[in-house]
């Protein structure tokens, strides 16, 4: 018989507004009832180890309840499948670390070994690991492990195993049923999924470069531009970077923005480079369907690195808080790309 727990997450996990927005989900019309998840496996090979623990987090009745449904011995692998496939169909999209590449598959192949049907048809999947890639630069990370990611945040809360040792630990309880074993199984599992909602909070930063903030102030000294702006989502973790052209920082609820300017002036990048073409001449990307006209010495094709135009720093500028924004959100576009 399989064994259940579940439990209240009373507090860190984000709340549903912010998981319904930052997943693509914003739109009102749009039924929208996450899943986050994550498996517990005897081996990574699809065919030679078994599952025999599923960990899951879904909203209720206003807020967050925890659920884990473990096989006490191979034989139950069968039912853990069937009872995780029935709970699934309550759900239309799926949150997971990795899990496009290891969770679904395993999954999925378990239930063909089985002779089941796949549950996941129909179901959209958000693969946090996927999605976060892009900061791995831009918050010069070490690498996109979950545990990394928790580093970062300053969430090492963690007290249980690793999976590794996870695996002969229930391996021990298999044999002994000791209940410090269970809970030493258990608990590493529901440390993967309050990570989960810590690193969730992550794709913060990337509504950033998807224009989600608004211009806070701008100061201009002559020599220095500082643009200042209030995210959409509070920042989890503090954060700094920069390149010869840019420094930027954040913290909270507050991202600054210093670039350095030449002769008063800044360029303005543009992520579609490949509809331009370069000027060496006149340092300045020019679309091409006016560059079609330029003979092709005075040409070739433009780079993110040289698809800008310049612009000077005049009080128009420094006063109008749309074209601010419309800079910013090609120059934070840039710099994803820039700090990848």
């Amino acid at each position: 018989m399989l064994i259940v727990k579940k439990m209240p997450i009373l507090q860190g996990f984000p709340d549903f507004e912010t998981v319904k927005n930052l997943s693509g989900n914003a739109a009102e019309d749009v039924n929208f009832s996450p899943l986050f998840y994550d498996i517990e496996t005897t081996g990574l090979g699809r065919n030679s180890s078994f599952l025999y623990l599923i960990g899951a987090v879904c909203y209720e009745s206003g807020s967050w309840q925890l659920y884990q449904w473990l096989a006490p011995d191979f034989r139950e692998e069968k039912a853990l499948l069937e009872f995780f496939s029935e709970f699934i169909k309550n759900f239309s999209c799926t949150i997971q670390y990795n899990g496009d590449s290891f969770d679904q598959p395993y999954l999925q192949a378990r239930y063909k070994f089985y002779e089941l049907p796949d549950p996941f048809e129909g179901i959209s999947s958000f693969d946090l690991y996927k999605v976060l890639r892009p900061l791995k630069g831009f918050l010069k990370l070490p690498g996109l492990k979950q545990e990394q990611m928790e580093a970062f945040l300053g969430e090492q809360k963690r007290i249980y195993c690793n999976g590794g040792e996870c695996i002969k630990i229930y391996k021990k309880y298999m044999a002994h049923q000791e209940q410090t074993d269970l809970d030493t199984v258990m608990g590493h599992n529901m440390e993967d999924l309050l990570g989960l909602g810590d690193v969730f909070k992550m794709t913060g930063y990337l509504a950033l470069r998807d224009g989600a903030f608004t211009v806070r102030g701008t100061d201009f000294d002559g020599d220095n531009l500082i643009l200042q702006i209030t995210p959409h989502y509070s920042l989890p973790a503090s954060f700094s970077n920069g390149t010869e052209e840019f420094y930027i920082t954040g913290q909270d609820n507050l991202v600054s923005l210093l670039v350095k300017p030449l002769n008063g002036r800044i360029r303005q990048y543009y992520s579609d480079y490949k509809s331009y073409d370069y000027l060496p001449g006149e340092d300045m990307a020019v679309p091409k369907s006016i560059s079609k006209f330029m003979e092709k010495g005075l040409k070739k094709s433009a780079t993110r690195e040289t698809c800008y135009t310049w612009f000077p720093c005049t009080e128009e500028f420094l006063e109008n808080e749309e074209k601010q924004k419309q800079y910013l959100i090609h120059t934070l576009e840039y710099l994803f790309w820039k700090l990848k």
